[in-house]
């Protein structure tokens, strides 16, 4: 019986979403990262470092450029985004409370909250924002910034991560 070697190293797998977000021409690349993140610095540096060899080098390339944000990229980037809603069907009385929690928050922070609720079941969102702002309410200025740099740097891999297989 003859016998085998190791089985040969396997590299990351492919990634046709990145393979085409490694092709296409840099506007396109930068526009498109744009919606993941509304900071330009940010988008336009990882837009440079293409071609990324696997879907983690981007989302460590992502990773590294959001910690690198100076304050003005943050609210840059917090600029471009809404803060979480509820679905339509949520009571009257829950969209109340959640707008009203949303001006707290915007009042005392200067921009609009932030929270990433990949992996979180649709039910449990509302409570889990709600429960958030209310905690985040409590943070001193500087910690909350922190705090909200963190969250945008897991949208932006979500949302990475939508990008590229959508492609």
């Amino acid at each position: 019986m003859p016998v085998q070697g190791p089985a040969p190293a396997r590299g990351p797998a492919r990634h046709p979403g990145l393979d085409h977000f490694n092709a296409v021409p840099p506007a396109d690349a930068e526009a498109a990262l744009l919606t993941c993140c509304g900071s330009r610095r940010w988008a336009h540096r990882l837009m440079l470092h293409r071609p990324y060899p696997d879907l983690g080098a981007l989302l460590a390339a992502a990773d590294e450029a959001g910690y690198d944000l100076a304050p003005a990229d943050l609210s840059e980037a917090l600029a471009a985004e809404v803060s979480p809603g509820l679905h339509d069907a949520a009571p009257p009385s829950a969209h109340l409370a959640l707008r009203a929690a949303h001006a707290a928050y915007e009042s005392r922070f200067g921009h609009v909250f932030v929270i990433c609720l990949d992996g979180m079941e649709p039910a449990e969102q509302p409570d889990q924002v709600l429960a958030a702002i209310r905690t985040r309410l409590g943070h001193e200025p500087d910690h909350e910034r922190v705090v909200t740099a963190d969250e945008m740097r897991r949208l932006a891999r979500g949302r990475i991560i939508d990008l590229v297989s959508a492609s």
